[in-house]
């Protein structure tokens, strides 16, 4: 009997280090399924970053880079610009991208760097014990916040979609989660879409994936879920926040 589901070739055989139930082996499979689908594996490059998923290099079977906290679009940039024929991607944090890196990834935007981010979102920091991140949500208990994050004292959650949506340069952001399969088929056809305008060298592309973290949030991986749906999304709500079309429109 033939196989009717199998493993993407752009992932290795590796087992994943990932905490059971978190997300991020989900948005693996994405990319790797975008990759094979569209005949790029020969000439993609990714970028793995300081956090959760700074061993993503073991995960892929293409080449890959590993960059120093909140560097990656710094490093996607040197390579993208020597090499444009390349297919480049970041895959970052919420700490990683938008605390210590968040220059890095405005300033890229803002230049209108021709490489695609994944960035995914879990509001809080993962790797180093739950943190607050800057994607935190109000009242949300970490360990550096337990009796909630204060508004009024480190102000609200920074949604980097819209932060970078609002730039000028034509881009394509865009909002997506993986925590359902109706909401895993749009990521991927947000991640296939980022991958198509960087292959036809048209514009920067980010697409934030809003995830959870069972671990770091104390919860089932159900529960996660759940708060996912009733608390985060509420706030970073799903969908895309920039075209390159729609900037042709105002222009």
């Amino acid at each position: 009997m033939g196989k009717t589901f199998a493993k993407p070739e752009a992932l290795s055989d590796q087992h994943t280090h990932y905490c059971p139930g978190c997300t991020h082996g989900v948005i693996h499979r994405l990319i790797a399924e975008v990759i094979d689908e569209m005949g790029i594996r020969g000439r993609t490059v990714g970028i793995a970053p300081v956090g959760c998923s700074v061993l993503a290099y073991n995960y892929f079977d293409c080449d890959f880079q590993e960059a120093a906290h909140g560097r990656a679009p710094a490093m996607a940039t040197g390579i993208k610009r020597v090499r444009p024929d390349l297919m480049v991607f970041t895959y970052q944090g919420d700490g990683d991208l938008a605390s210590i890196g968040m220059g890095e990834i405005v300033h890229a935007a803002n230049r209108g760097e021709k490489f695609t981010a994944i960035f995914v979102n879990n509001a809080i920091y993962g790797m180093t014990g739950g943190q607050m991140a800057p994607t935190t949500m109000p009242q949300q208990r970490t360990t550096t916040s337990p009796a909630g994050r204060d508004v009024a004292d480190v102000g609200m959650p920074i949604k980097v979609a819209e932060l970078l949506a609002a730039l000028q340069t034509p881009a394509y952001i865009t909002r997506q989660t993986v925590i359902k399969p109706k909401y895993i088929k749009r990521a991927k056809k947000a991640i296939a879409r980022a991958f198509a305008y960087q292959a036809a060298h048209r514009c920067f592309s980010l697409v934030e994936v809003v995830s959870n973290c069972p671990t770091n949030w104390g919860m089932t991986p159900l529960d996660s879920i759940g708060w996912v749906e009733d608390q985060l999304l509420a706030y970073y709500p799903l969908g895309d926040k920039k075209t390159p079309e729609s900037d042709e429109e105002v222009s």
